[in-house]
């Protein structure tokens, strides 16, 4: 139980916490962004406000707002609220939580929502001691991840909960984010003022990181105060309960607070989406330098390795295809690397990587193809499978037509029907007339005609 004697202490811990921890929301109503997965009428804002909550999982990048939501849960349920660290927590320390959980339910009747921050960073054995518990409700979870939760969490405990994606916030979020951090009390308390120029230029930086916004803020106020002591002389620049004038904090002061990453990358909301954009735009466009330009624009900016490795596979298999099969490959053991070795090593095999799409020759053969065939499954009903082809472990198979079994012929090639009744050969793919794909298309029809294809 909170006791005056807790409050005062809280409240004096919460005086020296950073300016992120100060500003954080305590109601839906402070929240800001994240409409799609808090906004009014959606699963999540409705479960909340009605203290009905099951298990959850909280999936996006860091400073969009999981922890905010698990401490807004904290504030307004009923139930007890529990923590464990992912970090230093161990299985013990989860089966005693889970054993607290089980006494609280039985004796009082009640519910206990256990919060696990990067729930991924937890082995698969400790995953799988939540499994019964989060199944039988001895406990809600609320599980928090910057990583994707189907990979780097168990299937099992995915399939006990509901998995509620939050996106990089808008800059209009970040603003009002900042400028509410200016105002209120509890942050900068109206002791400092910026300008419509100076906010974007946070906003910038944060790249949709709400916790990043705050933290720049926070430094570049310390900053302004400096240089406002310096500027007076070391003079008290309040003058105690006198009059005073707002310290005014300039774009200088932001880029002296954050000295690694200018403003060049994500000046606007979708600067950040523009140049991933042109990044692969360049590569399918085979220009290497136009690639590693972006490249760097990126990596000078701090972004992700592993997103920008995963927009070289993607670009491997959209572009490039079977023209040069081994792009995926290399792109893949970019990825692989990316996720090992990190910056600064990391930026030579992303380089490299980049370097090989844009080189290679391009198809998007592929693409067409499932896409084209994904059409003809949606719009053109059931196509019965030949009988030759079906599976024969059933009874009447022996009434199937005769499957001929390609390797006993020489070409290892037999002339038979794959398709459906109503597509022919070629409907959905074909070779796009560079690399190894045009190559083995014409060595496939050399094999089955016996001839130079036509080139008509």
């Amino acid at each position: 139980m909170e006791t005056l004697f807790s409050q005062a202490e809280s409240a004096k811990r919460l005086s020296y916490a950073p300016l992120a921890v100060r500003m954080r929301p305590s109601t839906l109503d402070e929240y800001v962004g994240q409409r799609k997965a808090v906004g009014p009428g959606s699963w999540l804002r409705s479960a909340i406000e009605h203290d009905v909550l099951s298990s959850v999982i909280l999936y996006g990048p860091a400073g969009t707002g999981k922890t905010t939501l698990a401490h807004i849960v904290a504030a307004h349920t009923r139930s007890e609220f529990v923590e464990v660290s992912a970090v230093t927590g161990t299985v013990k320390d989860l089966r005693r939580e889970i054993d607290e959980a089980q006494r609280r339910l039985m004796a009082y009747g009640r519910r206990t929502i256990l919060f696990i921050d990067e729930i991924h960073r937890f082995s698969r054995s400790q995953q799988d001691a939540l499994l019964h518990a989060v199944e039988n409700r001895t406990v809600i979870l609320i599980g928090a991840t910057t990583e994707n939760p189907y990979f780097e969490v168990n299937s099992a405990l995915i399939s006990r909960s509901r998995v509620v994606e939050l996106e990089h916030l808008t800059d209009e979020d970040i603003a009002v984010l900042v400028r509410r951090a200016l105002a209120y009390e509890r942050g900068l308390g109206g002791r400092f003022n910026a300008s419509d120029e100076v906010v974007r230029a946070i906003c910038t930086l944060a790249a949709g990181d709400a916790r990043s916004a705050l933290t720049s803020l926070e430094l570049a106020s310390e900053v302004a105060w400096s240089r406002c002591h310096a500027d007076a002389g070391e003079q008290v620049v309040d003058g105690g309960d006198s009059e005073w004038e707002p310290v005014a904090i300039t774009v200088e002061d932001v880029q002296v607070a954050n000295p690694r990453r200018g403003l060049a990358y994500d000046k606007t909301g979708d600067m950040h989406y523009d140049v991933i954009s042109a990044f692969i735009k360049s590569m399918r466009g085979s220009d290497p330098d136009a690639a590693v330009y972006w490249l760097a624009r990126m990596i000078d900016a701090g972004e992700d390795p592993k997103f920008i490795a995963r927009r070289i596979m993607i670009q491997a298999a959209e572009d490039i295809g079977n023209a040069d099969p081994c792009a995926l490959l290399v792109a893949e053991a970019a990825f692989k690397s990316a996720e090992v070795i990190g910056y600064p090593e990391c930026r030579i095999i992303l380089a490299q990587a980049a370097i090989y799409n844009a080189l290679a020759p391009k198809s998007n053969a592929c693409e067409a193809a499932i896409d084209a065939a994904l059409e003809d499954v949606r719009t053109s009903g059931m196509r019965e499978v030949p009988s030759y082809l079906r599976d024969r472990h059933r009874p009447g198979s022996e009434e199937y037509g005769t499957y001929r079994y390609p390797h006993d012929y020489p070409e290892g090639w037999v002339d038979q029907r794959y398709l459906p009744e109503g597509l022919e050969r070629g409907a959905f793919w074909g070779p796009s007339g560079r690399g190894w794909e045009q190559w083995r298309a014409e060595q496939s029809a050399r094999d089955r005609s016996g001839r130079a294809p036509r080139c008509d």
